[in-house]
């Protein structure tokens, strides 16, 4: 069982990795092993997730899920296998742990009188320098 918090725990069946050649560089050991990680966790059959941390999860991780309702996480930032499946548990308890918890909602605000002022200050000096740029009279062409 993996924990993501102290009531919530996913079970290591939910999830399925599969290893493949990492890309990059790395030598010549790099064609012939499969360090590469990549996590697989079917959103659908996944008991215990709530729908509010469901959709949440799905808006987090928009780009990462497939077609079919699985969450891919791709890990090989290191040479080796375990340190790349450790890596990737690691990223998806992460997720599900933002995902765990409802973003604190907005609550708007005023403006102060003091932004207020210099918003319109701001506009005064914009307005007063463009009508400096207008053609200048020279003072012989009044007449």
């Amino acid at each position: 069982m993996i924990e993501i918090s102290p009531n919530w725990k996913l079970p290591e069946e939910a999830l399925e990795f599969r290893f493949k050649r990492s890309t990059g560089p790395g030598g010549q050991h790099v064609n012939k092993t499969d360090s590469a990680v990549e996590l697989r966790l079917d959103l659908d059959a996944c008991e215990g997730l709530s729908p509010a941390v469901l959709e949440r999860l799905r808006r987090l991780a928009r780009k990462r899920i497939s077609g079919q309702g699985v969450l891919i996480i791709h890990a090989q930032r290191f040479r080796s296998q375990e340190r790349n499946r450790e890596d990737a548990l690691a990223r998806l308890v992460g997720l599900l742990r933002e995902a765990e918890h409802p973003p604190a909602p907005r609550i708007p605000t005023r403006p102060t009188r003091a932004s207020k002022e210099r918003r319109l200050a701001g506009k005064k000096a914009r307005g007063e320098r463009k009508q400096g740029r207008g053609r200048m009279r020279h003072p012989s062409n009044d007449a």
